[in-house]
């Protein structure tokens, strides 16, 4: 069965000596706002890393399969899903297209959490997904830099049709400083990016998005860089905890309840707002999230919404208090007489 709750979440993305998201259009320097220096990484960008490890991680599984997939032509998967929902690869009817489209959304993860186009060539139609991600954006501006390198070798041509002997005479003949070449990389110092996502109930109706599938989407946010290292993005990470407002509903009426915990209990900017983040005040040039702190108003959550900390990928979402294993080792920090949590790094202090 299809989720029953509206959830919206936040979390956070550290990043260091890395390229969080390059632009092709400028020489695939980091992105930023030209006026205010602050980076950005695109939706599309979080949207393939969760791809990439629902893929890795669910390969085997039935209805885990990935529509966008690198290298591949979406209107085969399009065509595979009308084949498998019993209709002719390019059927044009309406209850052709439709039935791929109902097709589609059991066999793709990616479809059933991001909606898809596939209107295209054998034509599923269109679907809108319920989870929605929006561009993550550092909070405070960051440094592009473009860094000279020395490769050490070369890769020109030397003749069509030639051999290694033709290759090894070649390099014989060349001076050592012809043998390498000059390269560069783009990158940031450090960036600490805060990006929001939404997940909406009614739309997971029309797809089938169950309570399964959310629990992927918070393994897959909190594991996708961890599985995505390489020279550009070899240090980001997803600092813990992610951090989760699911509706309720406050309504005696338990048909009313459901109603409410679908359509939800308060705007998500308000719920967003209940989370602050900001730099150390003696931190001019911060170069790790430790650099940073941050408060969540546990006081001040609406009624009907509940409020969630998920640790790690495979730890259960803790609901209104802190996780045990955090309470534990911070408990005895008492800093005014508040609710308020107050999260430092991956520390969580409760402030009694």
């Amino acid at each position: 069965m299809a989720i029953q709750n509206r959830y919206e979440f936040i979390y956070y993305v550290a990043c260091s000596n890395c390229n969080p998201n390059g632009d092709p259009d400028m020489g695939n320097m980091p992105r930023i706002d030209p006026q205010t220096m602050q980076g950005y990484i695109t939706d599309g960008a979080t949207k393939r890393r969760i791809r990439n490890y629902v893929e890795l991680a669910y390969r085997d599984k039935p209805g885990m399969g990935i529509i966008i997939q690198q290298a591949t032509n979406i209107n085969r998967h399009i065509a595979e899903a009308k084949r498998a929902a019993g209709v002719e690869d390019c059927a044009k009817a309406k209850e052709a297209v439709y039935a791929g489209r109902k097709k589609a959304c059991e066999l793709f993860y990616d479809v059933r959490a991001f909606g898809a186009v596939m209107s295209t060539g054998p034509n599923a139609g269109q679907v809108r997904g319920p989870v929605q991600i929006t561009f993550g954006k550092s909070l405070d501006p960051v440094l592009p830099l473009d860094i000279s390198i020395t490769r050490m070798a070369v890769a020109d041509k030397v003749k069509d049709g030639a051999v290694v002997e033709d290759y090894m005479a070649w390099e014989e003949a060349q001076p050592e400083d012809k043998l390498r070449t000059m390269g560069r990389k783009q990158i940031i110092p450090f960036g600490l990016y805060e990006v929001r996502g939404f997940v909406s109930a009614n739309l997971a109706e029309e797809t089938g998005f169950d309570e399964e599938d959310l629990n992927v989407l918070f393994e897959a946010i909190m594991n996708m860089y961890e599985h995505d290292r390489s020279a550009s993005k070899g240090e980001m990470e997803v600092v813990s905890p992610l951090i989760i407002f699911k509706h309720v509903g406050t309504d005696s009426d338990p048909v009313q309840r459901v109603r409410q915990a679908k359509l939800g209990c308060a705007p998500a900017h308000r719920l967003f707002d209940l989370v602050k983040v900001s730099k150390k005040d003696t931190v001019a040039y911060p170069r790790s999230y430790r650099d940073y702190d941050a408060a969540v108003r546990l006081d001040k959550v609406p009624q009907g919404v509940q409020i969630g900390f998920k640790s790690d990928a495979f730890s259960p979402v803790i609901w209104d208090e802190l996780p045990t294993l955090l309470v534990a080792i911070l408990a005895a920090v008492v800093i005014a007489e508040t609710q308020h949590l107050l999260v430092v790094g991956e520390a969580l202090q409760l402030t009694l």
